[in-house]
């Protein structure tokens, strides 16, 4: 399914097998889920999109090739393949090993083809091995939301009261590795989300409302998921002093003016950037991480354009994946 026009639905076009390259190996994707970043590239809203260009960077599949040089996989193998394609390796972020800032990255399904598609080619150092029997589209989401809502966790700090604005794919995945970490979750929906608010309580948060609301007590930290500027002065509002507020997005309208009094007391706001393939192992390797049952909606690849204007819509609870 191909991005051929910013602003316009994919189109379903039959194209050559991609052959890997040196060091790349060629998957025969199995499931691949619709992240909101996949809308921020079909909306234009990521800078420099170069069309056309193959969307989808929560992609599961099976190796079908390998390049040159590839050690460590082999012909069968279920492999991982998320955001981050690949990195420079000697600009200062990479040399620091803070390679989700490197200068020259490139991100599948963004600057280079991605998993809407029956086949994928990607750097093999950058995949995720994957068990054997695992569960491509209950797997499939843990690639960006997961991953990206682990990363949020860890900047978020260990507190006990914990904030997630925005419940879609990366708040139903953190809620459940959370509650695992003995915190207590409390959801912040759109206004009359009823349906959000009922699917974060079921998965255990001890609050539910709308991001207009206050929660009953001083949080110590709060995500935020939802890409709405001014969730953020609502979140500094909810968190205590010393607390921290932490953007997940990679993209976001602009957050408008608030008093100063709102970010006094050294409350922090901060950023999460991309990902590091040490996200990864983690990630995969967290305990937390294996008891995470993903909440799934499955299309086939060619309702891929379905599965975006539900996602835009606000019609999902947890994840859309596309299925081969």
């Amino acid at each position: 399914m191909v991005l051929n026009q910013i602003g316009k639905p994919l189109t379903w076009q039959e194209l050559p097998d991609p052959v890997p390259a040196a060091g790349e190996l060629c998957l025969r994707v199995e499931a691949c889920g619709v992240c909101r970043t996949d809308l921020h590239v079909v909306d234009g809203e990521l800078p420099n999109i170069v069309t056309p260009v193959i969307p989808g960077h929560e992609c599961v599949g099976i190796v079908d090739a390998l390049g040159p040089g590839v050690a460590g996989v082999e012909i069968g193998d279920r492999m991982g393949v998320p955001w981050l394609g690949s990195t420079c390796g000697h600009c200062e972020y990479c040399r620091e090993e803070r390679e989700n800032l490197c200068d020259a990255p490139t991100f599948t399904g963004y600057t280079r083809p991605g998993g809407y598609a029956t086949h994928i080619v990607a750097r093999a150092d950058y995949c995720v091995h994957l068990p054997k029997d695992a569960n491509p589209v209950a797997v499939a989401p843990l690639l960006c939301a997961g991953l990206i809502g682990w990363r949020c966790l860890e900047k978020a700090g260990l507190g006990q009261h914990l904030g997630l604005y925005g419940f879609g794919a990366a708040a139903h995945i953190v809620t459940q590795v959370a509650l695992r970490q003995r915190r207590s979750v409390y959801a912040f929906t759109r206004v009359g989300d009823g349906a959000a608010q009922a699917f974060a309580r079921s998965l255990g948060a001890v609050w539910a409302g709308s991001s207009e609301e206050m929660p009953p007590v001083s949080l110590d930290a709060a995500i935020v998921f939802a890409p709405v500027g001014a969730l953020v002065p609502q979140a500094l509002r909810a968190v205590k002093k010393g607390a921290r507020v932490v953007c997940g997005g990679i993209y976001m309208s602009d957050i408008p003016s608030f008093p100063y009094r709102w970010l006094w007391g050294e409350r922090e706001i901060v950023s999460v950037a991309n990902l590091t393939r040490a996200d990864a192992r983690d990630f995969f390797s967290e305990e937390a991480c294996k008891h995470v049952h993903t909440s799934t909606h499955r299309y086939p690849l060619q309702q891929a354009n379905q599965a975006l204007d539900d996602l835009r819509a606000g019609r999902l609870s947890g994840a859309a994946v596309l299925h081969a």
